[in-house]
């Protein structure tokens, strides 16, 4: 992608969720990719050194690497927005403590989360 264009990466096992949340934030002038799993994320990380998202929206539960994991893996490296179906106190204490931007459950305000992908973008230095 341009080095210009704002671009996140949507990170859940949930086909018909990436592509909406790709349609919302298509729909905010926020292009997207979508990753079925964390290990294909975190190998598209790997393998191709220029790929640079400004944020990655990750699912909590999902089968092999999970978005927690995948947010320890990341460190601070990358802005992290947590979305998750099945809503758990002590997950969103742990991520947020450990660096998160924000945490939704599903369904969530679409405006609210817009506002949080755009802060996230922000908070990004430029290169």
């Amino acid at each position: 992608m341009d080095a210009d264009t704002r671009f996140v990466a949507v990170v859940d096992d949930d086909t018909s969720v990436c592509r909406a949340i790709q349609r919302l934030l298509r729909s905010a002038g926020i292009a997207a990719d979508i990753f079925p799993s964390g290990d294909e994320f975190l190998y598209a990380l790997s393998a191709t050194p220029d790929y640079d998202p400004g944020c990655v929206i990750l699912d909590i539960q999902m089968p092999g690497t999970d978005g927690v994991e995948v947010q320890r893996r990341l460190g601070s490296k990358l802005p992290a927005i947590f979305i998750t179906a099945y809503d758990d106190d002590e997950i969103r204490a742990r991520v947020m403590a450990a660096g998160a931007q924000a945490y939704f459950s599903k369904p969530f305000d679409d405006s609210v989360f817009i506002q949080s992908v755009c802060a996230a973008l922000g908070s990004q230095r430029s290169n």
